[in-house]
């Protein structure tokens, strides 16, 4: 087992059971201000401002900003990928269950609950008022299910791309990342399928660098 993907709905405790699946597997956790740090490297500043503002970010009409946006992605997807390679990893979010698909040795596990747990959730974790935090929800939503099925054609809620569907509303965080933790060390390749593992990926010899710094380690791990 090398790899770990944690997609989760806005408000479903996703950061804490990634958190935690990572300290019970002694794995590197890797996030969106990771993945930022890495691609701030590269010259890719925008990301997070253009994936937090859909508007803006599937304008099609605008040649130059799809360009960018294309740009992003593709460096996106690098990293992701260079992640993969160093294995021992659980990355939440930034599309990894997509970004991943189809290698054996990746866990891919979705968080979900229902939408009034989660506005109150986020209402509690805010500050904010109910009205406030649906709104807050809803739009998280919208954004990440059309960053996926816009970019990566794979239906967000579909739960085909997800090896452990886990409903925090019904399970505590910590029993979710508990299971998740005794799958990982139960995983198995099944026999009979062919398909590649993530040490196959092939990753530009800097990129690699500058992720094996960024997690703390050296280029020999």
């Amino acid at each position: 087992m090398t790899v770990i993907t944690i997609s989760r709905e806005f408000g479903s405790q996703g950061e804490y059971v990634a958190e935690r699946i990572a300290q019970g597997l002694g794995y590197h956790f890797v996030d969106k201000e990771f993945i930022g740090k890495v691609l701030n490297q590269y010259g890719v500043v925008e990301f997070d401002r253009e994936y937090e503002t859909i508007t803006t970010f599937w304008e099609k009409f605008n040649a130059q900003r799809e360009k960018r946006r294309d740009v992003m992605v593709a460096m996106l997807n690098q990293v992701v990928r260079a992640v993969a390679q160093h294995g021992n990893i659980v990355i939440m979010g930034r599309s990894g269950f997509a970004i991943l698909a189809g290698f054996a040795d990746v866990l891919h596990v979705r968080l979900q609950a229902p939408f009034p747990v989660r506005a109150a959730r986020v209402a509690e974790q805010r500050k904010i008022t109910p009205e406030e935090a649906e709104t807050a929800v809803r739009e998280n939503d919208k954004i990440r299910t059309a960053f996926i099925e816009g970019l990566y054609n794979v239906p967000w809620d579909s739960i085909h791309s997800f090896d452990l569907v886990i409903d925090t509303g019904k399970i505590s965080a910590d029993l979710a990342a508990g299971w998740v933790v005794e799958a990982a060390k139960a995983f198995m390749i099944s026999p009979g399928i062919e398909q590649p593992t993530t040490s196959t990926i092939e990753v530009d010899p800097v990129l690699a660098r500058s992720v094996s710094e960024a997690l703390g380690c050296d280029q020999s791990h």
